[in-house]
């Protein structure tokens, strides 16, 4: 057994004093005490918070950010989108590990201690199958273990180019797989990650318009038949024309069309679901599926702003992910999510609760506890049966410093970007000491490299 003893912690009920944190040998939070015991335990030297999962992540994209920002006339998601499928006719795998292992040391140092990776680049650039059809998922899994990060991988369906089974097109050769052929990918990342206590395995239709309704069917019976309670992730109603071309298709919108068609349940997360009505917020909200936010990105590539104000009024649940990586910042995804809100409703503390006045507390306690059910994952939380994720924040950061508790979670949400994370273990392991990471200079030299390859 590991002990830890934090002079302050913020627990489910709130912060609380002197409290000992004790750990089992598989990183699992055994007894948090209140008022408890020092004797035999290492001290932490910052407040102490639950680490953030990310819900949405597209490793590779990393290695993108900065490099698409020239106006060319008429840009958008899908002019966008074109950029990135050229930029992945140079990846291979070597490349795709080494900006995974730097992102996801980034992520840790930014206080994301697990992640959901939803990974569609399954082949060579040709478009056909490597040696081993789940190399590159393999990659994304040794990058996770070298960064010390928790993950549930996602392993991405991804047949067609739009609504109705249309023919996929030759940028997306790299993605695409049929119902069994994906499930082969999974079965080998699945069995090569067993027994490992900070992996865990999904799976990801990509879209309503890259699968067909009989696809969906068989890829989640397929899932069931491996491991019912395995997580479901799915991009849906990002893009306003993603819902006109769904309309014709189906004659609803995606959201719509998923929640009339599929079992949804809190397995399930629905990627940025951007454009809801009324109804589809609602019901939504009901089903007891997260919402995957991603304001950074969705900023980013114009695709609008999410009804936050009436999804959490419903009772609705969501998490937070870093998608293309544009910002790799958990305090950033969750104040641009709150500060949308404000410019849409012209009001301050929109996703406030009278109830629990702290903004920053309440988004920081929903985003983790949403994460943590999307990723399929005991987390999220400092209680007995979490994972001891932590996140100790660094009590001399110029946003944080001389603040009282209950002001803390809103000081590090909106008081600046500047580094407030100073250690951070996963399953109660150090993975960050004193905002540094053992990989760090080895993982940054592999990532520049290879940016330079991709770039060349």
């Amino acid at each position: 057994m590991t002990a830890f003893f934090a002079e302050t912690a913020w627990l489910p009920g709130g912060w609380a004093r002197d409290v000992r944190l004790e750990v089992d040998g598989g990183g699992t939070l055994t007894a948090v005490t209140p008022g408890g015991d020092p004797a035999g335990a290492e001290r932490l030297r910052g407040p102490v918070i639950p680490g953030m999962p990310n819900l949405h992540s597209h490793a590779f994209q990393r290695a993108m950010a900065g490099l698409t920002e020239r106006a060319g006339g008429g840009d958008s998601f899908w002019t966008w989108r074109s950029v990135m499928y050229g930029f992945l006719d140079r990846l291979g795998p070597e490349e795709l590990e080494a900006v995974a292992t730097q992102l996801y040391i980034e992520m840790l140092k930014a206080g994301y201690t697990a992640v959901a990776e939803f990974h569609y680049v399954h082949h060579d650039p040709a478009g056909a199958a490597y040696a081993d059809p789940a190399e590159l998922s393999l990659r994304v899994v040794a990058a996770a273990r070298r960064a010390g990060i928790r993950l549930t991988h996602l392993p991405v369906l991804y047949a067609h180019s739009g609504f109705g089974g249309a023919d996929p097109t030759p940028g997306q050769r790299r993605f695409i797989n049929g119902v069994d052929g994906l499930m082969r990918i999974w079965d080998r990342v699945a069995a090569a990650g067993a027994g490992d206590p900070r992996l865990r395995f999904g799976l990801a239709p990509h879209s309503l318009r890259a699968v067909t309704p009989e696809e969906l069917a068989d890829a989640v019976a397929a899932l069931d038949a491996r491991d019912p309670t395995a997580p479901v992730h799915i991009h849906i109603a990002e893009q306003v024309k993603e819902v006109e071309d769904c309309v014709a298709w189906s004659g609803r919108r995606p959201v719509e069309w998923l929640l009339d068609h599929a079992n949804l349940s809190a397995r399930w997360c629905l990627v940025h679901a951007t454009h809801l009505t009324d109804s589809e917020t609602r019901r939504l909200a009901a089903s007891g599926a997260i919402a995957g936010l991603c304001p950074t990105t969705e900023a980013n590539l114009g695709d609008g702003i999410f009804p936050a104000v009436d999804y959490l009024a419903a009772g609705g649940r969501f998490g937070v992910g870093s998608d293309s990586h544009v910002s790799v910042s958990p305090v950033e995804e969750l104040r641009l999510l709150e500060y949308g809100q404000r410019l849409v409703h012209r009001s301050r503390a929109a996703l406030g609760d009278p109830a629990a006045p702290s903004v920053g507390e309440r988004l920081w306690r929903l985003a983790a506890d949403g994460g943590a059910a999307a990723l399929g994952i005991r987390a999220g939380r400092l209680e007995a049966g979490c994972r001891a994720d932590l996140v100790v924040l660094d009590p001399d950061s110029p946003v944080l410093g001389g603040r009282p508790a209950d002001r803390m979670l809103d000081s590090l949400v909106f008081a600046g970007n500047v580094p407030a994370v100073r250690d951070v273990t996963v399953g109660g392991a150090w993975v960050v000491r004193d905002g540094r990471h053992a990989a760090e200079e080895a993982g940054l030299a592999a990532c520049t490299a290879a940016v330079r390859r991709l770039t060349a």
